[in-house]
């Protein structure tokens, strides 16, 4: 190290030279015979304290710190305020000395200064760089350079399985972790670099190609917070798995996956109580309509885990019942599993199916959910969702039932759409039912769930693949998310914690806007926002609001023993008027009305019909 800093030191000291006698070779037109003599003997005269000045500032400056091959923007900057600094002082020096240049050559020096002091430090890793992209065209070494952000336990294991792959061409040129004693030390050969804060500088200077994020103890915030910093960065990012996916203590390279959106949601994923709810589907007959869809599929992967007596999956959708069939049958031989095909608005077929079945728990999860296809077919929505819940919902008490979760949407609140207004009858429906029967009826509010079908991060996946405009409908909506298995897992909790007439609510932690769900997403892809691929506004659609609630001003929450799952209080309604209400609009969707809107809004009250903004 001392080698290089005196290195550094006398070729500082000759930059100095050479950037004062080429200013004043330029400055006269780079005529020798031009110069007067005068400027020359000035420059003489102060050339000595000058040489030994220029050091000093750059000492002061850092520049004998850095590593110089691996030279980023920060030492660019240092390098130009330390030049500026020596052009001023030896502008001072030349007024102590009373000697005189013309105005043009403190220009002149300061470019020169500059340009030579960025060509040393610089060259080494402009040469360097040139020299792998030569290689790489060339088809010689295509080593892959990777950064681990992580020095505990699981990062020193990673680096090396990393080193000692014989199937990998990669190697782990340095390390990232906030833990200051650490910093400066190294792990198998690497040295540890510096905190999270630096890993764009980082990932600059070491060339890095792939970022790997080795910290499967630490939260999903502080998570989010460092995939977004790399996300600036370029680089391919990877991560290793939670402690909450997997259980070995071993970190092995077969657990490094691609960092999905999900962990971008900046809170921890809920967490459920396994025992209760196995106990609560265990040797049951479990009934889940909709079962094909997204939610309803997942849902009974989960059941089927839970060593039911039965599972009956109905779905009007061939397609999506066959698929989720052959993957239960694959999974879970043993299950003693009925696939049915019918529509929750046939009454006669789902009284026959309860009849025959006689299941001890339903999940209700057939509805149509598309917004924009509700606000077009309006009486489809309402056939569907409200009456498929209705038939549904009277099939189980019917035939003795004991539990009964309807999955609805935050956009039931003070709904501007009629899916959100059609959701806010089904829960009506549920709470007055609750009243009614023997049957314990509850439901369970949704957010936006991620990766489900039609949900919007599906939508910016296709549209980054053909590369694009990514396009959002304004530049302010936001919407809570939720991932798959954790509105499985309220959902699984709904039916074990319910006591009747419920509503569930998720505390899903801040609402996250969808255009930065969208960057994050071209991010996480490789592609810078705007450059790579467009983001479009396309405006607002039918039905859509800026942000969604989760709950109406009457109704207020109360904790549950999982802090993060909260009861809405339900609200006090004429349960006569209601289903005399109901007969109304089951006559009019019938008979194919043309607008439905005002006999929802007698209904629900708090729906304002989306063309009323």
């Amino acid at each position: 190290m001392a080698i290089r800093q005196l290195f550094l030191v006398v070729s500082d000291m000759l930059i100095t030279v050479a950037a004062s006698f080429l200013s004043v070779w330029i400055r006269f037109d780079f005529s020798y015979a031009k110069m007067e003599n005068r400027f020359l003997e000035n420059l003489i005269s102060t050339i000595l304290p000058n040489i030994l000045l220029v050091p000093v500032i750059f000492f002061l400056f850092g520049l004998y710190k850095s590593l110089w091959q691996y030279a980023g923007m920060h030492e660019l900057m240092r390098i130009v305020f330390a030049c500026i600094t020596a052009d001023i002082l030896q502008f001072l020096l030349f007024k102590i000395y009373d000697r005189t240049m013309p105005r043009s050559y403190w220009v002149l020096y300061l470019f020169i200064l500059c340009f030579f002091t960025l060509a040393l430090r610089f060259a080494y890793r402009f040469i360097r760089l040139i020299s792998v992209r030569m290689r790489q065209l060339k088809g010689g070494s295509t080593e892959k350079r990777i950064m681990v952000v992580g020095a505990g336990d699981a990062g020193n294991m990673l680096i090396k399985e990393i080193k000692t792959s014989d199937k990998l061409n990669a190697d782990v040129v340095c390390a990232i972790d906030d833990n200051p004693r650490i910093v400066g030390s190294t792990i198998r050969g690497v040295k540890v670099v510096g905190n999270c804060e630096s890993i764009v500088e980082n990932a600059e200077k070491f060339l890095v190609d792939q970022i790997i994020i080795a910290m499967p103890s630490v939260g999903r915030k502080r998570i989010s917070e460092i995939a977004d910093i790399c996300s600036h960065t370029g680089c391919e990012l990877k991560i290793i798995p939670g402690i909450y996916e997997f259980v070995n203590e071993d970190v092995s390279l077969s657990q490094i996956r691609d960092v999905e959106i999900e962990d971008l949601l900046g809170r921890d994923p809920v967490v459920i109580d396994v025992s209760r709810i196995l106990e609560s589907i265990s040797k049951k007959t479990v009934l889940v309509t909709g079962g094909g869809g997204s939610i309803g599929s997942e849902l009974c992967r989960q059941i089927a885990d839970a060593d039911p007596k039965k599972l009956i999956i109905v779905d009007i959708y061939e397609n999506n019942a066959y698929d989720i069939q052959q993957e239960l049958k694959r999974n879970f031989p043993a299950l003693d599993l009925v696939v049915l095909i019918a529509s929750v608005r046939n009454y006669d077929r789902i009284d026959k199916i309860f009849s025959e079945y006689r299941p001890d728990l339903v999940f209700h999860a057939a509805a149509h959910k598309h917004v924009p296809l509700m606000e077009d077919s309006p009486n489809e929505a309402i056939k569907n969702n409200v009456f498929g819940t209705l038939n549904t919902a009277r099939a189980a008490d019917k035939y003795g039932v004991k539990r009964f979760v309807l999955i609805s949407t935050d956009k039931a609140v003070n709904p501007t759409n009629v899916m959100g207004a059609s959701k806010r009858i089904c829960e009506m429906i549920i709470q007055e039912m609750a009243k009614r029967s023997k049957t314990t009826y509850v439901a369970v509010r949704f957010g936006n769930v991620l990766g489900s079908n039609g949900s919007v991060i599906p939508l910016f996946k296709e549209q980054i693949k053909a590369g694009g405009p990514v396009t959002v409908t304004d530049p302010n909506i936001i919407r809570y998310f939720m991932t798959i298995p954790e509105a499985v897992s309220l959902v699984l909790e709904a039916g074990t914690y319910a006591a009747g007439g419920e509503i569930y609510v998720l505390d899903m932690g801040e609402p996250v806007k969808i255009i930065d769900l969208a960057k994050n997403l071209i991010r996480l892809s490789g592609l810078t926002p705007g450059e790579d691929i467009d983001i479009v506004y396309t405006g607002l659609r039918p039905g859509e609001k800026l942000y969604e609630e989760r709950l109406m001003d009457e109704e207020g929450l109360n904790k549950t023993e999982n802090d993060m799952i909260s009861v809405a209080k339900p609200i006090d309604m004429n349960g006569q008027d209601l289903f005399s209400k109901l007969e109304e609009l089951y006559t009019a969707v019938y008979e194919e009305t043309d607008d439905v809107r005002q006999l929802i809004a007698r209904i629900v009250p708090t729906y304002k019909p989306w063309e009323a903004h």
